[in-house]
C-alpha cells in the first residue's frame, strides 16, 4: 500500500477519543415581542452577574462610593431646606444678627453640597465604565474563543451586526444600568426621608393625601407610556446597519472603485440612514404628547398638591400632628403667658407667630419640592427603565447566542425538508496525531446538515507525504479544510489531525489577512513580538526568512521593521500571499494546508517557494488548479468527479496509471458532450425556426456540429 491511499485500517492515534467538536441544536429563535417585567428582571439579574461576580469586586467600592454620597446629599438637602426655612423667619422678623448667622451656616455647607454633587456624578461614570469593562472583557472572552466569532458571522444568524452589540449596545445598557441606580436610588431614599421629615409637620393627613398622589400618578403614567423599551431595541438595530453599510463599504472600497459602484453604493446608505431617520423621528413624535403629559402632571399637578399639603399646618393646625402640633401647643401656651403680662408688646408675640408659620411652610415647602423632585425622577425613570430593557434584551440575547456558540451549538434554520444530517444522528470523532491526517468515511456536509458535499470521504496523508486537492468550483475542497480545521460541523466519521498549534499544523487561506501593527508583526503573525523574543527569535531571522520568499527588499522600501502602516494597501496582491507564506517559514509547522495560497503569484517564485517548503520538513496539502504544482505533490484528491457530484478520486500523480485515468477522464467529458448532440440539434432548430433563419439552417447546423466536436 503506498504512505497514501484509501485506508481502513484501526487507526493507531495519539490522544483520546473524543465527541464531535461541533453539533446543532434546535433552539428557539429570539422573538421581537415585547419581554414581560418578570423577564426583564431575570435577564437583567444574569448580566448584572457578570459585572459584579463577587462582593470582592472592585465594581462594590465603587457602588458602595456611589451609595455613600446619594445619603450625604439627601441628609444636605433636609439640612438645607432647614436653613431655608430658618433664613426666611429671621428676614420676616427683621432679626439681622440671626439672618447673618444663618447665612453663614449656608455658605459653609455650599462647600460639602458641591463636593457631594461632582462626587455623586464622577461615581456614576465611573459605575457605568466599571460595568462595561466586566462585560466588555466577558464578551471578548466568549467571542475570542473557539472561533466563535467565525460562527456568529458565517454559521448563525441570530446576532446581526456582533460589532454594533459589542462596541455600542454594551455601552448603552451599562450607561442607562448606572444612571438608573442613581436616578432611582436617590429618590427612594429622598422619598423616605422626606417623608419622614414632612409626617412630624404635617401628621397623617398628609401623608396620606401624598399616598394617594403617588398611586394615581404611577397608574396613569404606566397605562399610557408607549413601549420605549421595543423602541429602544430597534433604534439599536438600525444603527447597526447604518454602521455596517458603512463598514461594508471601507471593507471593499478598491472592488466598489473599479466598478464605479458608487451609486448603487450610495443608494444602500441613503436607504439604511432613512429608515435609522424614519424611526427617530417617530419616536420623537410620540414623545411630544407623553413629554406634555408627563410634565403637566409630574411638575404643575404635583406641585400644587404639594403646596396644598405643606399649607396643612397653617390652615389646619388641628390636623397636624407630631412636632407641629406640640410646637403650635407650646407657642399657645408661651402666648397665653405673654398676654397675661401686664407690659405685653401684642404686636411682638403676632410678629412670632407669623415667623413660625412662615419658617414651618418655607421648611415644608422645600422638603415637598424635594420630594415631589425625587417623585418625579422616580416617574421619568419608567421610561428609563423601558429603554433599558430594550438595551438588557439586546445585550442578554447575544451573550447567549455566543455561550451557545462557543459549545458549539446553532440554531437549525426553517426548512421544508429534513436535512440529512442532525443533530440526532451526529456521530462524528475527532483523535489527534502529529504523525498523519486521516478522514476515514467522513462526509463532507454544509453547516447545517442539509447538503452534502462530498460523500464518506477516507483518505489518509502521513507527514512527509504531500497532496494536492483539485475539482470544479462549488465541489468542496475548501470546505474539506474548514471540517478539518473545526471551523464547519463534523457530523460523522473519524478525523484524525494534530492538536491545534502553529508548530503542528498551519492553514493559509486563499486571501491574507495582514494584522494591525508593525512590519514584523505581518511576519510573526499570530505571535506578538513579545512571544517573538521570548522564543529567542530575531529580526536577523526575519530578514532571512524574506530572502526566501523574494519580499528582502520590503523592510527597506517601508521604513524598517517597526514601521506601521496600512499593510492591506501597502502590498501588492502577490507580496500579501508572499508574507503570509513569510508566516509559514517563520512557524515552520509539520503540517501546511495551503487553500490557492500562491494564486497571486508567478510561476517561477512558485516554485521555488514550494521547493524551499518541502526542503523545511513541511507536509503540504495544496488546493489549487495549476497543474505546474503536480511535481510537488506525489498524490491527488479529486473533488466531483464520476457521474455524481460528491464523488472522489484519490490517485497517485506521474504513474502509468494516474496518466490513463486523466485520459480516460477526459473521454468521458467529451463523449457527454457528443451524447448531448440530439438535444442541442433540435435546440439549434427551434431557435432557428423562431429567428426565421430556416435558410441558413444546415449550414449553422454544420458548423455548431463542428465547433462541438
Amino acid at each position: 500500500m503506498p504512505p497514501l491511499a484509501i485506508d481502513r485500517r484501526k487507526l493507531a492515534t495519539i490522544g483520546a477519543t473524543g465527541a464531535a467538536a461541533v453539533g446543532l441544536l434546535a433552539l428557539p429563535a429570539p422573538q421581537a415581542t415585547r419581554p414581560t417585567a418578570d423577564k426583564r428582571v431575570i435577564k437583567l439579574k444574569y448580566i448584572l452577574k457578570i459585572c459584579v461576580p463577587s462582593w470582592r469586586s472592585s465594581t462594590i467600592l465603587i457602588l458602595s462610593m456611589h451609595t455613600f454620597f446619594l445619603v450625604l446629599r439627601t441628609y444636605l438637602t433636609v439640612v438645607v431646606a432647614r436653613i431655608d426655612g430658618r433664613l426666611v423667619k429671621d428676614m420676616v422678623a427683621a432679626d439681622g444678627k440671626s439672618f447673618l448667622r444663618g447665612l453663614g451656616y449656608f455658605m459653609a455647607i455650599a462647600l460639602p453640597a458641591t463636593y457631594t454633587n461632582s462626587m455623586i456624578k464622577y461615581l456614576q461614570s465611573k459605575l457605568a465604565v466599571a460595568l462595561r469593562t466586566k462585560l466588555t472583557n466577558h464578551v471578548h472572552k466568549l467571542y475570542m474563543g473557539n472561533n466563535t466569532f467565525y460562527k456568529a458571522i458565517n454559521l448563525d444568524n441570530r446576532i446581526d451586526g456582533a460589532d454594533q452589540l459589542i462596541t455600542t449596545d454594551i455601552n448603552r445598557f451599562c450607561t442607562a444600568t448606572a444612571n438608573l441606580y442613581s436616578n432611582v436610588g436617590k429618590p427612594l431614599l429622598d422619598i423616605i426621608i422626606f417623608n419622614y421629615q414632612l409626617a412630624r409637620s404635617i401628621g397623617l393627613t398628609g401623608m396620606w393625601g401624598l399616598s394617594l398622589n403617588y398611586i394615581v400618578t404611577a397608574t396613569i403614567l404606566r397605562a399610557v407610556t408607549p413601549p420605549f423599551g421595543k423602541m429602544a431595541a430597534e433604534e439599536a438595530k438600525l444603527e447597526g446597519d447604518f454602521r455596517s453599510a458603512h463598514s461594508r463599504l471601507i471593507t471593499n472600497a478598491e472592488e466598489i472603485a473599479f466598478y464605479n459602484g458608487e451609486e448603487l453604493e450610495k443608494s444602500i446608505l441613503n436607504k439604511t440612514y432613512t429608515r435609522l431617520i424614519k424611526h427617530i423621528n417617530s419616536i420623537y413624535r410620540i414623545r411630544i404628547a407623553y413629554n406634555m403629559f408627563e410634565d403637566f402632571l409630574i411638575k404643575y399637578s404635583w406641585s400644587a398638591v404639594g403646596l396644598i399639603i405643606a399649607s396643612i399646618p397653617v390652615f389646619f393646625p388641628n390636623a397636624a400632628g407630631g412636632r407641629t402640633k406640640r410646637e403650635e401647643a407650646a407657642l399657645a401656651l408661651q402666648d397665653a403667658a405673654d398676654i397675661a403680662t401686664p407690659d405685653a408688646d401684642h404686636q411682638m408675640i403676632m410678629d412670632r407667630k407669623t415667623g413660625n408659620r412662615t419658617q414651618g411652610f418655607i421648611t415644608n415647602k422645600r422638603l415637598m419640592l424635594s420630594l415631589a423632585d425625587a417623585g418625579g425622577r422616580i416617574m421619568y425613570s419608567y421610561k428609563e427603565l423601558s429603554e433599558l430593557a430594550g438595551y438588557t434584551y439586546r445585550v442578554y440575547n447575544m451573550l447567549r447566542v455566543l455561550e451557545d456558540l462557543s459549545e458549539d451549538k446553532f440554531v437549525k434554520p426553517e426548512s421544508t425538508s429534513e436535512p440529512p444530517f442532525t443533530i440526532e444522528n451526529r456521530r462524528g470523532v475527532l483523535k489527534y496525531s502529529d504523525e498523519f491526517i486521516r478522514f476515514d468515511k467522513t462526509p463532507i456536509v454544509t453547516p447545517y446538515g442539509d447538503t452534502i458535499l462530498v460523500d464518506d470521504l477516507t483518505i489518509d496523508v502521513p507527514a512527509g507525504s504531500h497532496l494536492m486537492i483539485t475539482g470544479p468550483n462549488g465541489a468542496g475542497k475548501t470546505s474539506i479544510l474548514r471540517v478539518l480545521a473545526g471551523l464547519w460541523p463534523h457530523f460523522a466519521g473519524t478525523i484524525t489531525r494534530p492538536a491545534p498549534s502553529l508548530s503542528s499544523i498551519m492553514y493559509l487561506p486563499q486571501r491574507p489577512y495582514l494584522a494591525i501593527g508593525s512590519l514584523r508583526d505581518q511576519i510573526i503573525y499570530p505571535h506578538s513580538h513579545k512571544d517573538m523574543l521570548a522564543a529567542g527569535r530575531t529580526d536577523d531571522e526575519l530578514a532571512q526568512i524574506l530572502k526566501i520568499v523574494y519580499l528582502d527588499y520590503i523592510p527597506s522600501r517601508e521604513g524598517g521593521w517597526d514601521a506601521v502602516k496600512e499593510w492591506k494597501d501597502v502590498f501588492s496582491g502577490g507580496e500579501k500571499q508572499r508574507v503570509q507564506l513569510a508566516r509559514l517559514f517563520y512557524h515552520k509547522p509539520r503540517f501546511a494546508v495551503l487553500d490557492e495560497a500562491t494564486s497571486a503569484v508567478s510561476t517561477d517564485v512558485e516554485a521555488l517557494l514550494y521547493s524551499s517548503a518541502k526542503e523545511a520538513g513541511m507536509t503540504l496539502i495544496t488546493i489549487s488548479h495549476r497543474p505546474s504544482l503536480f511535481k510537488y505533490h506525489p498524490y491527488l484528491l479529486r473533488i466531483g468527479e464520476g457521474a455524481s457530484q460528491n464523488k472522489w478520486v484519490v490517485e497517485q500523480i506521474g504513474t502509468a496509471k494516474s496518466l490513463v485515468d486523466s485520459v480516460e477522464s477526459e473521454v468521458r467529458k467529451l463523449q457527454g458532450q457528443l451524447d448531448n448532440m440530439d438535444a442541442l440539434r433540435q435546440r439549434l432548430s427551434a431557435i432557428n425556426r423562431e429567428l426565421s433563419l430556416d435558410a441558413k439552417a444546415g449550414s449553422g447546423m454544420e458548423n455548431a456540429k463542428r465547433t462541438l466536436i
